[in-house]
């Protein structure tokens, strides 16, 4: 089984969330959060403000700690064929953006970052650790933990 760690931004503001368009080496398109993979000895605190420069040009400071979410994904779910399961741990924070300029991210996996109202991201092709993220950022519950989402139809890994 192969192990990541990555670390995940929500960023709300004026009952928006912001969103990241990721782009599979197959060019399917999901609608995700800011974030990914926390580097070799990197703080994923570090991380996560890092990961919101690099995909969507804005710069960001971390309010709180949200929660941790661990999925397994499986083999034949993965991106890249013929790789083992993939336990996904991922630590969100609740983050504010306190300048930049949005754009692209050049020569990454991110296609475009938007502001979007957050009824409709039930309307979007998207990853389940949006609506993770989500949950935890309206419900903060006090374990920092939510109910795993279901994958299918809109909802992907």
């Amino acid at each position: 089984m192969d192990l990541r760690l990555a670390a995940y931004a929500v960023c709300i503001e004026d009952d928006r969330v912001l969103l990241a368009h990721a782009v599979k080496p197959d060019g399917t398109k999901t609608w995700t959060l800011p974030g990914g993979r926390v580097e070799h000895a990197e703080d994923p605190f570090e991380a996560v403000i890092r990961e919101v420069a690099e995909e969507t040009g804005l710069d960001a400071v971390v309010e709180r700690l949200l929660g941790v979410d661990s999925r397994v994904i499986p083999a034949e779910e993965r991106r890249v064929p013929g790789r083992p399961e993939l336990q996904n741990v991922g630590i969100f924070y609740r983050v504010r953006i306190t300048g930049g300029q949005l754009r692209p991210e050049p020569n990454g996996d991110t296609a475009e970052s938007i502001w979007t109202p957050i009824p409709e991201v039930t309307r979007l092709g998207r990853s389940s650790l949006l609506d993770i993220g989500l949950s935890l950022a309206l419900t903060t519950p006090a374990t920092g933990h939510v109910d795993p989402v279901p994958v299918g139809g809109l909802i992907r890994h």
